[in-house]
């Protein structure tokens, strides 16, 4: 644990995703919050259909949705804290490629996870 996910509608300008998730996983483990390294799982879920409004026909404006799902434990000054990590690095690493046609929110949630959680390591 932590797992995030990331969501972003296909007008968002993204050079590379590897890169991406690089910077969020890095920032993530920089905050001190985490036991290892590989406790971090970050994924890019690409949204093929999407609507922001009613009548944004010309998708000028899309987004991007983080989603940290964490172990319970956390008080809130700290979970704002690392979705703020995220907002900032997301911001860092997409601004400055984006296109003047398009207009994007970021939205960072960040959640605990349910007291019911199972996980088994295959090959140790």
């Amino acid at each position: 644990m932590p797992h995030l996910t990331i969501q972003m509608t296909p007008n968002v300008e993204v050079p590379s995703e590897a890169s991406l998730l690089k910077a969020l996983n890095s920032a993530l483990w920089n905050s001190g919050h985490f036991a290892k390294p590989t406790d971090i799982k970050a994924r890019i879920i690409p949204l093929d259909r999407f609507l922001v409004g009613v009548d944004d026909d010309e998708q000028t404006y899309g987004f991007i949705y983080a989603h940290l799902k964490l172990m319970m434990g956390r008080d809130i000054t700290e979970r704002n804290r690392l979705a703020e990590i995220i907002v900032t690095v997301i911001d860092r690493e997409l601004s400055t490629v984006q296109s003047e046609r398009t207009t994007v929110q970021i939205a960072v949630e960040v959640e605990e996870i349910s007291a019911v959680y199972h996980k088994k390591i295959l090959g140790d």
